[in-house]
């Protein structure tokens, strides 16, 4: 039988993944970028992290990925992988890249865009 390496499955229901939290610490867009922090490498080690965490910080390990990408390599509902970062970053594992505004610097977005829908294709 093959071993799964995502940490969650369908025995697992979302809402036990948070304990039960539907709001994030901050507010996440789906589209900003995720970075695991130098703080987040050595801590996936440890054992205090979750395996959600654990994952979500080897993901993130020199590639950024937004948070739309986590969740869908990850399986897990957008709201559940909102949850999850935010507490994350909230303990400086992860750094967090929100969106610039696309209307300071247009070809900064279009750029942004462009990576997310390549790496959703790539899903």
């Amino acid at each position: 039988m093959v071993e799964r390496e995502e940490p969650t499955g369908a025995l697992v229901r979302p809402y036990a993944v948070t304990r039960g939290r539907t709001r994030p610490r901050l507010e996440i867009a789906i589209e900003a970028l995720v970075e695991t922090t130098m703080r987040g490498r050595s801590a996936q080690s440890t054992k205090g992290a979750g395996r959600e965490h654990q994952h979500i910080a080897s993901l993130c390990d020199g590639r950024l990925q937004s948070l739309a990408e986590i969740a869908a390599r990850m399986q897990l509902p957008l709201g559940v992988a909102r949850v999850l970062i935010a507490d994350m970053a909230a303990d400086g594992l992860v750094a967090v890249y929100e969106p610039t505004s696309f209307e300071t610097n247009d070809a900064v977005g279009t750029e942004l865009l462009e990576r997310v829908l390549s790496g959703l294709r790539r899903l």
